[in-house]
């Protein structure tokens, strides 16, 4: 597992061998869907760094993990300095990569969602860990990569960069990844960073909006369609369209008519008629509006003040007219919110469906990643974060906050009954029906047969646990700090080899529970755990 031979020790300024891990996955996957798709969804700083250190002189090796390599045998060999990007549910994996490195003398590095969220927790498996970047501070880092084995550094430029190595810069990374995909290849672009929405869920509303410079965008437009089998393009930005004129303008301008088909993450404030109009003039064929809850969030679907069944009708309404010229539709939801309470947003989710049998619903449970939204410093603030291992922080697999208006055995039943409905032979085959696209209609199929794999199941398991899991129940209820075993054995069978190469902090929370994860939790656990110790000397005594 390890690399062949000895790393060499990094010199100030001279050329250096550097490792990139993009973890676009947590552990094995073997679905259809993520066969089909989990090589298309590589980040897209992974290979901006890549180009900038090899601008800089460096030899680079990129490696990108999606749940179908033997990733063994795919991590960088005889490498001075690594840098990984992760998300939270991918944290332990990385915890694990960078420790396995560190013991050979290499500089590790962590970027992506985890080190913007766990900063503080980060910087204990890691040697520096980066929020924002631009090529200043990579340039500087490599300048001098020290070791830091105490206490890792953290790093973050004041805003993000200006401008980022385009598509033709970045292709032979890309390529690397399109190389694994069949039957659809997409291409990650950008064309702005931040957002200007104040959603306190989104890391991104903390980050101020700016645009990137337009003739790169041009540029990068005409490089592909200019392959000879050109990849469909799927835009990165937060919420795509913010200046919608100026974009649509750019690909005008740069693009054939029917030379590449986009889509992109967009609210539905910005889905007028006349703007899909020419969405579908430009041959957008995807996109994923964000409708959050029933109870909130108005300003991103122009709502104003309908709540409840109201917005579910007018939102129907709204995504059916999108539909009219976007084949593929995918509307994205949050339950566990504290507007929500009893049955009503998951039956309103359920009426929507009736009225808007098209789309797929994408569901996540309420998460609280860290610091990296004003929500999430809240409910810190208010002693509702559970301390969940962090492989179970992806959305859809536990809730690591204590809901306001549900206990967790009502919330996960309610979760349960919509999934099942949502994933219902019925419901399957009234959304094949509603699409004409072949691509919409088999993407949903394949996404519904993946889904139905684990489908509520999961959920159900979890609910059992709640209700006759004394350990479960304790854990969850802040009365006991080791996480439960449910847990600690599917961190173990996740990580597979990977598992033995936990630093001892992450096996020691595992193993006794404790302050592990987030510095503002730690003092009830801490006091809970010094209790536990002096009970067993007692008895032994």
């Amino acid at each position: 597992m390890s690399p062949s031979q000895p790393a060499r020790q990094p010199t100030r300024g001279k050329a250096l061998k550097i490792g990139i891990v993009d973890l676009i996955e947590k552990q094995p996957a073997d679905t259809l869907y993520a066969r089909m798709l989990n090589p298309n969804f590589a980040s897209i700083m992974p290979q901006v760094i890549a180009v900038w250190a090899e601008q800089m002189g460096h030899e680079v090796d990129y490696v990108t993990y999606t749940g179908l390599e033997d990733l063994r045998r795919e991590l960088p060999r005889d490498v001075d300095v690594l840098f990984v990007c992760a998300f939270t549910q991918a944290a332990y994996l990385a915890y694990s990569i960078s420790n396995l490195f560190r013991k050979r003398n290499v500089v590790t590095v962590l970027g992506g969602p985890h080190a913007r969220a766990y900063a503080e927790d980060a910087r204990d498996h890691f040697d520096y860990v980066i929020g924002l970047a631009d090529r200043e501070l990579i340039h500087d880092l490599l300048q001098d990569p020290s070791p830091n084995p105490r206490e890792g550094v953290l790093l973050s430029a004041r805003q993000q960069p200006e401008a980022l190595p385009g598509v033709r810069e970045r292709w032979k990374f890309i390529q690397k990844n399109l190389d694994k995909t069949w039957v659809i290849h997409v291409v990650q672009m950008i064309g702005s960073l931040g957002c200007p929405y104040t959603c306190s869920f989104c890391i991104d509303s903390q980050v101020d909006y700016q645009t990137l410079p337009y003739d790169q965008i041009r540029e990068d437009l005409a490089f592909l369609q200019g392959q000879p089998s050109p990849p469909k393009v799927s835009w990165f930005d937060p919420n795509f369209g913010v200046r919608f004129d100026d974009y649509m303008e750019v690909i005008e301008s740069a693009v054939k008519p029917g030379a590449l088909e986009f889509a992109c993450e967009s609210s539905l404030s910005l889905l007028s008629e006349p703007h899909l109009k020419r969405m579908k003039e430009n041959h957008f064929i995807v996109v994923l509006p964000g409708i959050e809850s029933w109870f909130g969030f108005n300003g991103k679907s122009r709502q104003r003040n309908n709540v409840g069944l109201e917005k579910v009708r007018a939102v129907a309404e709204h995504v059916n007219m999108v539909m009219r010229y976007i084949p593929y539709i995918q509307t994205n939801f949050i339950f566990g919110l504290d507007s929500d309470a009893g049955p009503e947003p998951f039956e309103l989710t359920k009426r929507f469906l009736d009225l808007a049998p098209g789309v797929y619903p994408n569901y996540s449970l309420l998460t609280a990643f860290g610091n990296s939204a004003p929500l999430n410093q809240q409910y810190q603030a208010e002693g509702r974060v559970i301390d969940v291992p962090f492989p179970f922080l992806d959305g859809y697999s536990a809730l690591n906050v204590r809901l306001k208006n549900y206990s967790d055995v009502e919330f996960f039943g309610h979760v349960i009954d919509l999934m099942q409905y949502t994933l219902s032979t019925r419901l399957v085959w009234r959304r094949f029906r509603a699409n004409s696209s072949s691509l919409a209609r088999w993407m949903n199929l394949i996404r519904a047969v993946s889904s139905q794999k684990s489908g509520a199941g999961k959920y159900v398991e979890v609910r059992d646990r709640l209700r006759t899991d004394r350990e479960f129940q304790a854990f969850h209820a802040g009365e006991g700090a080791r996480p439960p075993s449910f847990y600690v054995e599917r961190v173990r069978s996740g990580l597979g080899p990977f598992y033995d190469h936990l630093p001892a902090k992450v096996m020691d929370y595992l193993k006794w529970g404790g302050p592990a994860q987030n510095p503002r939790l730690t003092n009830a656990l801490a006091r809970q755990r010094k209790e536990k110790s002096l009970e067993a000397s007692e008895r032994t005594l």
